[in-house]
């Protein structure tokens, strides 16, 4: 029975046998939908560079938090004046959001921002145009006076690679899904002065085309959720073909997957030690911990996004508390650590790699009550006991 159930979960072993193990505590947060939208993210965005700055690891680097940027948002205010149904941007680069820019080239300047493509609008603008004629939602979400929040269209609508005017959503053009890409790597480098490395889809969903068209500009590593989802059923949920992704695999156009599924979002009552929890498993795995938090936790009400950076800040002091060995580093350093197999970080030694490969099999939860029953747990364990 032991060596059925091993044929049986060969290749879910295997894959995690592959998955990178790294040497050390590893934190980042991953922070989305920064950049075109209010001006009050100027102040938010300084606020998070003093609390990121008091801090720093043993090698002397201050915690990185990195920001999924979105290059443009809706023009409602033109749009309305116009009485126009044509679909009007603003862009980053524009003076208005000279403040927002100002505190986040502040924060690149001093290493504890690093930025991502997240996207020229966190939506497909024509899917938007299209839904505003039988969504009261949407259509008031166009005629906002002053600059709109993504955040409050539809979650369907959000998700930049699909159009989800309807649902089910229906795939885009491809023509259409490189023209766009095109553009937003423009605009990405006009602002940034060079082409983005990392990309992270809107609501994780997208498709190889996409990949293939950020692979051929440039991005060389894109964020996942550990899984793919690329369109949303009739009732606008994600769907995908369900598969498993690991740190470290490849996709189109030789892009590396990196995961991104542990949360750290204060307004939603994630307190310091949800990130803790996510710190101590990841490690134990050998794998480095991404939180996700986004910009809403510290926009909007002052007392709860007061709270929000006093959680963040506890977060910081407990993981160095406890991790002597914390290190902070970039996603885009993690990925180019298992790209070069840096033996810095990773360990590349059979024997050492076995405890976080024990940790990480016991976490598939079908298959671990299958080892019990079946008494396999008992060289798992042996095994385990050897390598300590």
């Amino acid at each position: 029975m032991q060596v059925m159930l091993l044929f049986v979960y060969r290749h879910m072993l295997a894959a995690y046998w592959r998955e990178p193990v790294l040497c050390c505590p590893i934190l980042v947060f991953e922070s989305d939908d920064w950049g075109a939208g209010p001006l009050e993210q100027a102040h938010a965005l300084d606020a998070l560079r003093q609390i990121l700055k008091g801090h720093r690891d043993q090698s002397g680097h201050y915690p990185v938090m990195t920001l999924g940027v979105i290059l443009s948002i809706a023009d409602t205010e033109t749009m309305r004046a116009e009485k126009e149904s044509a679909y009007s941007r603003i862009a980053l680069d524009l003076a208005r959001f000279e403040p927002v820019l100002a505190a986040l080239r502040a924060g690149i300047n001093e290493g504890v921002f690093t930025p991502q493509l997240h996207g020229m609008e966190h939506y497909w603008p024509p899917a938007v145009m299209a839904a505003a004629k039988t969504d009261a939602q949407v259509s008031v979400w166009l005629q906002t006076n002053g600059l709109a929040h993504s955040e409050e269209l539809p979650p369907r609508l959000q998700s930049r690679w699909i159009d989800a005017a309807s649902l089910p959503s229906q795939p885009l053009p491809e023509a259409e899904i490189y023209a766009a890409v095109v553009e937003e790597v423009k605009v990405y480098m006009q602002i940034f002065g060079a082409k983005p490395v990392i990309a992270v889809p809107t609501t994780f969903i997208w498709n190889n085309i996409v990949e293939r068209a950020w692979a051929a500009h440039g991005v060389s590593c894109v964020i996942t959720p550990g899984t793919r989802y690329e369109s949303r059923d009739g009732q606008g949920r994600p769907k995908g073909d369900g598969r498993l992704i690991l740190n470290g695999e490849r996709g189109q156009g030789d892009v590396m997957y990196l995961v991104r599924d542990k949360y750290f979002e204060p307004k939603l009552g994630h307190r310091a030690e949800k990130g803790l929890d996510a710190l101590s498993l990841q490690t134990a795995c050998g794998r480095p911990t991404l939180l996700e938090t986004h910009r809403f936790n510290f926009l909007g009400d002052p007392a709860q996004s007061t709270a929000a950076l006093a959680e963040l800040n506890r977060l910081l002091v407990e993981a160095r508390a406890h991790y002597s060995k914390l290190r902070f580093l970039s996603t885009q350093d993690i990925a180019e650590a298992i790209a070069n197999q840096d033996t810095s970080l990773i360990i590349t030694a059979p024997r050492a790699r076995v405890p976080a490969w024990l940790t990480r099999i016991s976490r598939v939860s079908r298959f671990w009550k299958l080892a019990r029953l079946t008494g396999l747990v008992l060289p798992l364990w042996m095994l385990g006991k050897w390598t300590a």
